[in-house]
């Protein structure tokens, strides 16, 4: 395999800056404006995600989930609850998250505690999902290693006649957390790498904002 060359992939950045004063105070406010212009960008899966998370000895992993939900409380996502990324968060309920907008040469990071929500919001978001999606909820053992592909089309069948003219209801193992927001860091792409960074980490009496050097 030809291996390619790395080194000499560079993108310039050359949009706008980030400065304070358009940053603003409130942290939610700006995540939420920048959500809005990327969607309206037409990037693909504007609320995808990677999601760290941790054991309690340190050892990291990451994936791509899709933000579900947004306001002062945090980020919303939703995963079931024995797949790898519950089980490390249950017993190190700490996380960072990334989203990245690379037309609009963008990224948000956030980091913060994570809980989960309560049974009746869950109960919510699964009742929107498509029905197919929640049959793969049921169906999924998420994470866990699987004989193949057939074994796991056929226990999709058997959820699918158990629940035939029924609606699916949510297993207890599935639900949604949500990350709060501790730490959140806006980056925008500038000329020669001397990029935008502006984090705002909660206080008790508000947000502190700083700039960090590239």
């Amino acid at each position: 395999m030809e291996t390619p060359d790395l080194a000499r992939m560079r993108e310039e950045y050359a949009r706008e800056g980030l400065d304070e004063a358009a940053a603003g105070d409130d942290p939610l406010a700006l995540l939420g404006r920048w959500l809005n212009e990327a969607i309206d960008a037409g990037v693909y899966e504007p609320n995808s995600m990677a999601l760290a998370t941790a054991t309690p000895d340190g050892r990291p992993s990451v994936r791509i989930v899709l933000l579900k939900g947004l306001d002062d409380r945090g980020l919303t996502f939703f995963t079931g609850y024995e797949s790898r990324k519950g089980a490390e968060l249950e017993a190190n309920p700490r996380a960072a998250a990334v989203m990245l907008w690379h037309p609009l040469q963008r990224q948000v990071r956030v980091e913060g505690r994570v809980t989960r929500i309560d049974e009746a919001e869950s109960d919510a978001y699964f009742t929107s999902r498509p029905r197919g999606s929640q049959i793969g909820a049921v169906a999924s053992p998420q994470s866990r290693v699987i004989s193949s592909r057939e074994a796991l089309e056929r226990r999709v069948a058997e959820v699918e006649q158990v629940f035939d003219h029924h609606d699916v209801v949510r297993p207890p193992i599935w639900g949604g957390y949500r990350i709060a927001l501790e730490s959140v860091e806006f980056w925008q792409g500038r000329q020669s790498r001397l990029h935008d960074r502006i984090r705002y980490v909660r206080q008790s009496d508000g947000w502190r904002r700083d700039r960090l050097a590239p």
